[in-house]
């Protein structure tokens, strides 16, 4: 049971990620300066607001795993959303994800299952 709260604590902060990238696409850049008169527009779209929910809702189950599990092993894990981010952005927004960036990748997930296993 306490793995299943972690796991749908880290999967609401992947999806609250890709949410706010969804809607930060039809902002496109803009330069930091421009910030404060954006933030009320960001917050307003709901590819954005839908993203915060999702953090929201992953911090709520994040503190029911803190209050269960170690620290020191849970944390760790945290490191499995990169690897759904980077999934999700090669092939949902097309992103380059390089060999550099599968083979850092590579290297989290067996850092993940080697503290697992401990």
């Amino acid at each position: 049971m306490n793995y299943l709260l972690l796991a749908i604590s880290i999967l609401l902060a992947v999806a609250g990620q890709l949410l706010m990238k969804r809607g930060m696409m039809s902002f496109g850049t803009f330069p930091v300066s421009q910030l404060l008169a954006n933030v009320i527009p960001m917050f307003l779209n709901p590819w954005v607001f839908i993203g915060f929910v999702c953090f929201g809702l992953s911090s709520v189950f994040w503190l029911v795993v803190l209050s269960r599990m170690q620290l020191s092993l849970v944390y760790p894990m945290v490191s499995v959303a990169y690897v759904l981010v980077a999934l999700f952005s090669f092939f949902v927004f097309r992103e380059n994800v390089t060999l550099i960036r599968w083979l850092g990748i590579g290297v989290i997930i067996l850092g993940v299952f080697l503290i697992s296993r401990s």
